[in-house]
């Protein structure tokens, strides 16, 4: 056991442990009922850095978007004319007339399609430099982040918010921004056409504005509760899908399908308030607008008759009536779309905004080259963040030299995974030193200090690509010799070479086609190519079988030689092979020796001991 059971915060940053995607699902769904919602769009703001980067296509779009809504506007104009002047001398200009509307349709034609191209380029490639940028802001993040943030609300930002901005740039702005050129452009030439009908317009827009702002704050309320209710079903049908081995075995197929349907319907529940609310809200809408509309153009007929304005300025005004009231309409939907994003944009911003506690210092100190392989930890003293008052190292020193072999042993919670979290610089400790070659870890590039270390986990978290892929990680500039080697050495070469395709086999997701002695091994010729002088063992024998333990532990021999090593022991045989045995108990050092020494000195060594040769 290590001491992240003792440590519920240390144990966030434990990764790609088995079950962990049902627990990401759940966290997801646990993530929506937390998110902060937005009642104004300037963190959309924050989008147009990333906007900048492409001027170019940013002026191509706003232009096409231009041409595209007075083009639209032009017909208007050209109908007017076919009406007025078509007909006159026995419609001696008719067939021009239309031809002109004929040539304005296909420019608007033209023009609409290459504003959607430019738009939707524009928004596709700000939203893959925002997604890039928010991963790359991910990875750099700190266990110490982790253990305040969730990993499914990291997710669902990376993922659900991004999609919200998505849709946002390459749909909902280019319609919400067509529809407001439109409604200024048609306004003003609603003016020039009569001023007196669309004074009489002009009243009905206050009519229009109320339930769209009234009932499109309920509609998002709503909408943002049917997605978190839709997320809790998403996270257990993630969870039972994890476990569908646990699920069918203990036949309990029945009662999952039940739950999920149950939460499912509350969802749907959810969503069917939303609906009724945005049915009303459309058809409050088309009743003022249209009933508004009638009542003018009544009054436009009645100058007509009395002269006061002609048959083809009545249509222009008619048709300019009902694109202003068309946009105002959409206007209205696209308003909820801008929220939406909006607030997906504060959380994303969020996320970008963050710094890793763990970072490199403005002028980092080199280390020295050569690499000789020696870590000191001196009087160290720390705590997990958000458990202050429980510490997991008091005190603790400890100097592993050039070469030598150093296990630690102790009860679970003693600290010794800590140690490695500390060597690693996941975290900083509240007071004492940690180095590594005689360097402070604080005065250096937390890159450079993780480079002279080669970690084996107990999980041995392996990811869905091939074998060689997954040996390649310890190093992406191994050659195929050099994975070779590793496997070989790793004891790794006999079962990566009799998989169907090699080393060129897809392991599947975590692994999973694999043994978790092959795992083991895998996670070894991983460690073996990094070809780093320092190499840290988490407990890489305790769940195997004695068949395996063997093949694993004739794998770590070989590894250990030449290496400055440090293993956290569970079993007595990497025990009896090191140089020198530390035992840890509550954060400090309690004993240190060899192995004969410590069992002549009795005292928690011997008494682990005792237990395990008795458990054997």
């Amino acid at each position: 056991m290590t001491d992240a059971t003792a440590h519920p915060d240390a144990a966030a940053d434990i990764r790609g442990r088995p079950g962990a995607g049902a627990q990401l699902a759940e966290q997801m769904g646990e993530a929506g009922e937390r998110r902060e919602r937005r009642r104004d769009v300037r963190p959309l703001g924050r989008l147009f850095p990333y906007a900048m980067r492409h001027k170019g296509h940013v002026v191509m779009a706003g232009f096409w978007l231009i041409m595209s809504t007075a083009a639209s506007l032009a017909l208007t104009a050209a109908a007017r004319g076919a009406i007025d002047n078509g007909f006159e001398n026995g419609g001696a200009q008719l067939n021009l007339w239309f031809l002109l509307l004929g040539a304005n349709a296909l420019f608007l034609g033209f023009a609409t399609a290459v504003r959607y191209y430019f738009v939707t380029k524009t928004g596709e490639r700000v939203v893959a430099d925002l997604r890039k940028g928010l991963f790359g802001r991910i990875l750099t993040l700190d266990p110490a982040f982790y253990a305040s943030m969730r990993t499914g609300e990291v997710l669902s930002r990376l993922t659900t918010d991004i999609a919200l901005v998505e849709t946002l740039l390459t749909t909902s702005v280019s319609f919400a921004l067509r529809n407001f050129l439109t409604l200024v452009g048609g306004t003003v030439l609603l003016f020039v056409v009569s001023p007196k009908l669309t004074g009489m317009v002009l009243l009905v827009v206050p009519l229009l504005l109320g339930p769209i702002f009234l009932f499109g704050r309920t509609v998002r309320k709503l909408t943002v509760a049917s997605q978190d209710r839709f997320a809790n079903a998403v996270g257990f049908a993630g969870e039972s899908v994890d476990a569908i081995e646990t699920v069918q075995a203990f036949g309990r197929e029945a009662s999952a399908i039940e739950r999920f349907g149950a939460a499912v319907e509350a969802a749907f529940g959810v969503s069917l308030v939303r609906m009724k609310a945005r049915a009303f809200m459309t058809a409050m809408i088309i009743v003022v607008m249209f009933g508004g509309v009638t009542l003018v153009l009544w009054l436009g007929a009645q100058d007509v008759i009395a002269g006061r304005m002609t048959p083809g300025a009545l249509l222009q005004f008619v048709l300019l009536s009902v694109f202003s009231a068309g946009a105002v309409g959409a206007l209205g939907e696209s308003w909820g779309d801008v929220q939406k994003a909006a607030g997906a944009m504060e959380r994303i911003d969020e996320l970008m905004r963050s710094e890793a506690a763990i970072r490199s210092p403005e002028t980092p100190v080199v280390l020295p080259e050569p690499p000789t392989g020696e870590v000191s930890m001196s009087a160290v003293q720390f705590a997990y963040p958000g458990r202050p008052d429980l510490p997991a190292l008091k005190g603790f020193s400890l100097t592993v030299r050039p070469g030598e072999t150093v296990a630690l042993v102790g009860p679970s919670g003693a600290g010794k995974s800590t140690v490695f979290r500390l060597l690693l610089r996941f975290y900083d400790p509240q007071a004492g030193v940690v180095s590594v070659d005689g360097v402070d870890v604080r005065a250096a590039d937390p890159v450079a200090v993780r480079g002279r270390f080669a970690w084996v986990s107990q999980e041995a978290p392996l990811f869905s690509g091939s074998a060689s892929e997954n040996i390649r990680f310890g190093r992406e500039a191994a050659s195929d010799e050099d994975v070779r080697a590793a496997a070989e050495e790793a004891q790794a070469l006999g079962f990566v070479e009799a998989l169907p395709e090699g080393f060129d086999t897809p392991l599947g997701e975590r692994g999973k086609s694999l043994s978790g002695g092959q795992r083991q091994r895998m996670a070894i010729a991983r460690a073996l190519v990094r070809d780093a002088p320092i190499l840290l063992l988490d407990e890489a024998t305790s769940a195997l079988d004695a068949e395996n333990e063997r093949l694993v532990q004739a794998a770590l021999d070989q590894a250990m030689r030449g290496r400055t090593t440090i293993v956290i022991a569970h079993r007595l045989a990497t025990v009896l092979r090191a140089d020198r045995i530390v035992v840890m108990e509550d954060g400090r050092v309690v004993q240190e020796g060899t192995h004969q020494s410590l069992m002549a000195q009795g005292g928690l060594y011997a008494r682990l001991a005792e237990l395990q040769f008795r458990a054997d």
